[in-house]
């Protein structure tokens, strides 16, 4: 492998691993008690702040006019992909694991395609082919998984002395409570990827429509998603006390998930897929859940459960199956293209071939 191949490789795999790291932080700021809501809104002014350079420098002059269809097209985009969804991904993750959150997300390709389906984005007839079936069946394993983490827990494979948390976690809450928050955990963590999916749909559109801005279209959306998560918060929260955080854990993981997890992960993101591909982007998502799982149980010392490992291997399974079937459909796309090229190159020869022919029948014998 090339060099600069090697590069998006490099870049995708420490861009996952930190962001299994941002969800086991995040986690375990939020067991403190600070508003999920509050804490995403101090996400997003973060990541705005750090896209204005890079907007300024590189996108000053091309950067299109703003008008009141850009700005709405982003407030939906913000809405999606940053509000709504962290309002649903981190209430789940403060009823879960950061290993369930980022297993579910690896669902992220299946969930998508399902919905693309619906949408009739994705042809229907291309489903009676071998790629088609390949990513209907990887979808259906996907969703086995999910299933697999949301009902069943399993006992702790972990050393429960080394988890005193946990202790006091079945001593304050009963076994009822504890499957009820698990279950409501997973079912606000797959809405959550259910709007990433949609926000993915729909930032399809529109980078369709402002090509090559995406650092001001990113910055744009994060402002608007700023505010909508402090309207958001309002709901849990409406005293003033709640904004002012103390807690240095809590501010350095505020700081790390807005620079890291927001900012830096969708420029390293969007440069991945300009360079190979989104397909290829989508593969190193099981990366970060392994990181969260490590994170969570060697780092924070968060209990494992036998059905967060079967669950994960399951869903895992089923994102390679789809993949796979993304690969055979790219494959069967490039051949015609081949065929259609050698086809056109043996043209070319034959018309020249003619024209020597021609040429040689003018000179004198």
């Amino acid at each position: 492998m090339k060099e600069e191949q090697w590069a998006p490789v490099m870049v995708m795999l420490m861009s996952s691993v930190a962001m299994g790291s941002v969800n086991a932080l995040v986690k375990k700021a939020l067991d403190v008690g600070v508003n999920h809501m509050i804490f995403g809104a101090y996400r997003m002014v973060i990541s705005a702040i750090i896209l204005v350079p890079f907007c300024y420098i590189w996108e000053r002059k091309t950067r299109p006019k703003i008008t009141f269809m850009l700005l709405c097209e982003h407030f939906i985009s913000g809405l999606l992909g940053a509000s709504l969804m962290q309002f649903f991904f981190l209430l789940g993750l403060s009823y879960t694991s950061a290993t369930v959150s980022m297993a579910l997300v690896s669902m992220l390709p299946a969930i998508t395609f399902a919905l693309a389906l619906i949408f009739r984005i994705e042809n229907v007839k291309n489903l009676k082919s071998k790629a088609g079936v390949l990513k209907l069946i990887g979808t259906l394993i996907c969703i086995i998984g999910a299933m697999f983490l949301t009902f069943y827990k399993g006992p702790q494979i972990s050393n429960p002395h080394s988890h005193p948390e946990s202790l006091h976690d079945k001593n304050t809450l009963h076994g009822h409570d504890q499957a009820k928050r698990w279950l409501l955990g997973c079912l606000y963590l797959v809405i959550g990827t259910i709007l990433l999916s949609l926000w993915m749909l729909f930032q399809g559109k529109l980078s369709a429509k402002y090509p090559g801005n995406k650092y001001s279209s990113t910055c744009l959306m994060s402002l608007f998603a700023a505010f909508q998560c402090a309207i958001l918060s309002l709901y849990k929260s409406r005293e003033v006390e709640a904004w002012i955080i103390e807690e240095k854990f809590v501010i350095f993981v505020i700081l790390y998930a807005g620079i890291v997890g927001q900012a830096m992960s969708t420029v390293v993101a969007s440069w991945s897929i300009k360079m190979t591909g989104a397909v290829f982007v989508s593969t190193f998502s099981p990366v970060s859940l392994v990181s969260a799982t490590l994170f969570d149980f060697i780092i924070l010392h968060s209990p494992l459960y036998l059905g967060s490992i079967l669950g994960s291997v399951v869903t895992i399974t089923g994102l390679y199956v789809f993949l796979w079937g993304r690969k055979s459909e790219t494959d069967d796309q490039s051949v015609p293209k081949t065929l259609e090229t050698s086809k056109f190159s043996q043209k070319m020869e034959n018309e020249d071939h003619i024209t020597v022919n021609d040429n040689n029948t003018k000179l004198p014998v």
